[in-house]
């Protein structure tokens, strides 16, 4: 077991649009949240994810909330043409989306990746090249009616 740290942040990753079962979404973070818990004990946690509010990091950012952790939207500007999270920090790198990836990876200790695209899939290669803990869960898409 390791030593217990002050802070662990969370990185979260994954569908920002789109259908997909919102139910087995918010049980996949529950699952993602205890094990990086389990396996990384922190005196506080922190959820980074990419600001807005919607899909995965909308669920992300109401369930930190209910688990009292601190919330940090990290973003590129791109991001403040969509509903953002009330975050308790912002941090904004680059324009476009992608922009922010390698920032965001350098800032979190963990990754969780629940379904998402491209980005996603790229920002996880990117953590695991730098021996990041990384949890990833599948998630399908509903068809669009």
């Amino acid at each position: 077991m390791s030593e217990k740290k002050d802070v662990v942040r969370i990185g979260v990753v994954g569908y920002s649009s789109g259908k997909f079962d919102e139910t087995i979404a918010k049980a996949l973070l529950g699952i993602a949240f205890e094990i990086v818990e389990s396996e990384h004990p922190a005196e506080n946690y922190e959820l980074v994810s990419g600001l807005t509010d919607s899909g995965i990091p909308g669920i992300a950012y109401k369930l930190a909330d209910k688990m009292s952790w601190k919330t940090i939207g990290l973003s590129a500007k791109e991001a403040k043409e969509y509903d953002c999270y009330d975050v308790d920090e912002e941090i904004i790198v680059g324009d476009k989306f992608g922009d922010e990836s390698e920032a965001f990876i350098d800032y979190i200790d963990c990754l969780v990746r629940v379904g998402g695209g491209p980005q996603s899939l790229n920002e996880v290669v990117m953590a695991d090249d730098k021996n990041k803990s990384v949890y990833e869960f599948d998630l399908p898409r509903e068809e669009e009616e």
